[in-house]
């Protein structure tokens, strides 16, 4: 059986769609092709799992002749919008689709009213694949490594597992955490502290940098390729995080991961996926405030200019989670 997946984005959500991948190559023996992105291919990247990786830079067509080509005997949709709609209607192969709740997110966006199943997404995506007799084996996500992602620790004088790491960077504005809070949570952290995200994070991790000025901070922002960051998160002790792309990231190699929620909502399903070990995971909000969440996604900036879902998190109680 020969079966196309198909997730197009982003980080975290292409992440969260490897553990079907992995259940649909060990339980049925199929040949595993996965389409998504080009700037998101680095994350399947050296999967034992899938056999061929088709990108696309902006839209199916790009690609359609030569899927049609392969001759699919499914195609198993883990996006589920009007992009994949076309490619299954172009390829005129048997489908299945994962459940998107669209309408119960929609609910609680706008009239805050919570219709939404509380199980993970990964759970949802393991729906679109039962009628082909798969499981999940509750098993973490998967991201393998190879030895050219590797960072020279000893260049910046670290020690594998003996410094924190933190997730600089969201997609949106709304899902970062303020300097002001960050500076609170890590200033009682002894270890050292290395920050990640891209060349659009580096001046607030120069802010950090200044507000943590009587502690090791090394900024890596920009510096490094998404897989060097992964092996970051990979060795490191701990990673604070807002609801990001590295928050799935490190649980692929069981990290604890201490994550901040602003505008989104862990009852959308998409928090740290670690089926075997839910402690090696928490989960920092503001409940009870009217406004939240604003969106499934985000904002560049607050829609009610308070921002209340990050200025008011509790700082202590993050810190005493981050030093255990």
């Amino acid at each position: 059986m020969k079966i196309l997946v198909v997730r197009f984005s982003s980080i975290g959500d292409v992440v969260l769609t490897t553990p079907v991948v992995r259940c649909l190559k060990e339980q049925l023996g199929s040949e595993i092709h996965y389409i998504t992105k080009q700037a998101f291919k680095p994350v399947l990247e050296q999967n034992p799992y899938i056999d061929r990786i088709i990108t696309i830079q902006k839209s199916v067509d790009e690609v359609i002749d030569l899927l049609k080509q392969e001759q699919y005997d499914y195609v198993v949709d883990l996006h589920h919008n009007v992009r994949t709609l076309r490619l299954k209607r172009a390829l005129k192969v048997k489908s299945v689709a994962f459940p998107k709740k669209n309408f119960s997110k929609l609910l609680l966006t706008t009239f805050k009213i919570n219709h939404m199943p509380k199980v993970h997404v990964v759970d949802r995506y393991f729906e679109a694949v039962q009628m082909l007799g798969v499981k999940n084996d509750r098993k973490p996500c998967d991201l393998y490594l190879s030895e050219s992602d590797s960072v020279d620790l000893k260049a910046y004088q670290l020690v594998e597992k003996q410094f924190t790491a933190v997730a600089m960077g969201a997609q949106f504005a709304t899902k970062q955490m303020p300097l002001s809070l960050m500076g609170k949570v890590l200033e009682k952290v002894e270890e050292p502290i290395v920050l990640l995200g891209g060349p659009t994070d580096s001046e607030r991790a120069v802010e950090l940098t200044v507000l943590l000025e009587n502690q090791k901070v090394i900024d890596l922002c920009g510096q490094l390729s998404l897989r060097q960051s992964a092996f970051m998160t990979k060795i490191c002790s701990k990673l604070l995080t807002g609801d990001t792309g590295l928050m799935h990231i490190a649980s692929c190699f069981e990290t604890p991961v201490i994550s901040v929620w602003g505008n989104t909502v862990p009852d959308f399903g998409m928090y740290t996926y670690a089926p075997q070990n839910p402690g090696l995971y928490s989960i920092h909000e503001v409940e009870g405030l009217s406004c939240r969440p604003c969106s499934k996604i985000g904002y560049k900036e607050c829609p009610k200019k308070h921002f209340k879902c990050m200025y008011l998190q509790d700082a202590g109680k993050i810190a005493e989670e981050l030093g255990r």
